[in-house]
C-alpha cells in the first residue's frame, strides 16, 4: 500500500494507530529504494576498505595524522568503528543524509504525488512528522551500520581486547563497546539534526538533485568556515562545529562538556529547521 493510500485509511484488520501505519509506510519506501540501498551498501564497504588497506600496509601509526585512535586500529580491532565513523563524517554520511532527506519531500512533489499526500490540510504536519521520524531512524540505521560493519571486519583483520581510551584508562571490551555504541548514537544525532536541514530544503524546491546539492553544499561551506580560524566567533554556531566532539566519551571519567554542547547544537538545529519546514510546508500549493 503507498503512503498516499495510508494517509486516507481507515482501520482495517488489526486496530493500529493511522501514524504508525504511515510511519511504516514510509520506512519500507525510505529503505526500501535501491538509491538508498546502495548509499548504504557503500556506508558498509568504506570501513571494511580501511580495515583491509591498514591490515595490508601493516599501519602503526605514530605519524600524527588522522584520528587520535587510528594508530591503535592494528593493536585493538575495536577503534576501527571509531575510525570509521569519524572518517565517514567528512563527507560519507553527509552525503548519505542528504540523499534521503533531499528527497523526501521534493522528491513526492516532483513526481506528483504530494498533492495527493495532502488532500486533507490537518494531515500536513502529521505527514512532516512522520517523514521526518523516518529520517532520523534512517540516520541511526546508517550509522549502526558502519559500527557494526567496523567491529565486524576489525574483530576479523585485528586482536580484539580491552581498550584503552584517550585518558589513558584501560576498561573492559565490553565497556568500550558500550562507549562505542555511545559515540555512534551521538553522530546519529549529527545527521538527525543534518537531516532536519535537508527536510527544510526539501519543502522549498519541486527538485530533488537541487535540494541533495545545497544541503552538501550547507555542510562543504560549514566545514570550510569552521577550519578558518578569523570566523571563530561563529564557529559554535556552524551546525558541523560538533560533529566531532565525542571525544569525551572516550575519556575516563567521561567528560560531558562538549558532548552536552554537541547534542544542544543537534537540537536546536532540529527543532528549528523542522518549524522552518513546518511553515513552508503547511502553506505548500500542492495543487498546481
Amino acid at each position: 500500500m503507498s503512503t498516499a493510500e495510508l494517509s486516507g485509511a481507515g482501520y482495517r484488520g488489526i486496530p493500529v494507530l493511522p501514524w504508525f501505519r504511515l510511519l511504516g509506510s514510509e520506512l519500507r519506501l525510505t529503505f526500501g529504494r535501491r538509491r538508498n540501498q546502495v548509499v548504504l551498501a557503500v556506508l558498509v564497504a568504506i570501513p571494511v576498505l580501511i580495515g583491509v588497506a591498514l591490515r595490508l600496509q601493516g599501519h602503526h601509526g605514530g605519524d600524527g595524522e588522522g584520528p587520535a585512535f587510528l594508530e591503535q586500529i592494528t593493536g585493538n580491532g575495536v577503534f576501527l568503528a571509531l575510525t570509521a565513523l569519524t572518517l565517514l563524517l567528512i563527507l560519507a554520511l553527509p552525503l548519505n543524509i542528504a540523499v534521503v532527506s533531499g528527497d523526501s519531500i521534493a522528491g513526492e512533489a516532483g513526481l506528483g504525488t504530494l498533492r495527493y499526500l495532502l488532500t486533507v490540510p490537518a494531515g500536513r504536519t502529521r505527514l512532516l512528522a512522520v517523514k521526518y521520524t523516518a529520517l532520523i531512524i534512517f540516520s541511526l540505521a546508517a550509522c549502526l551500520l558502519v559500527t557494526v560493519a567496523a567491529l565486524i571486519i576489525g574483530a576479523i583483520l585485528f586482536p580484539v581486547g580491552p581498550v584503552t581510551l584517550l585518558s589513558g584508562t584501560t576498561i573492559s571490551l565490553g565497556a568500550g563497546l558500550v562507549r562505542v555504541l555511545l559515540v555512534t548514537v551521538y553522530v546519529a544525532a549529527a545527521m538527525s539534526a543534518l537531516a532536519a536541514i535537508g527536510l527544510a530544503i526539501s519543502t522549498l524546491t519541486e527538485h530533488a538533485i537541487a535540494a541533495m546539492a545545497a544541503i552538501l553544499v550547507l555542510v562543504v561551506g560549514s566545514e570550510v568556515a569552521d577550519s578558518v580560524s578569523q570566523f571563530a566567533v561563529i564557529h559554535p554556531f556552524l551546525p558541523t562545529h560538533f560533529w566531532l566532539a565525542f571525544d569525551g566519551l572516550l575519556r575516563s571519567p567521561v567528560d560531558l562538556g562538549g558532548v552536552g554542547h554537541g547534542l544542544a547544537s543537534f537540537g536546536a538545529y532540529a527543532v528549528i529547521f523542522w518549524c522552518v519546514a513546518w511553515a513552508q510546508f503547511s502553506t505548500a500549493d500542492v495543487t498546481s
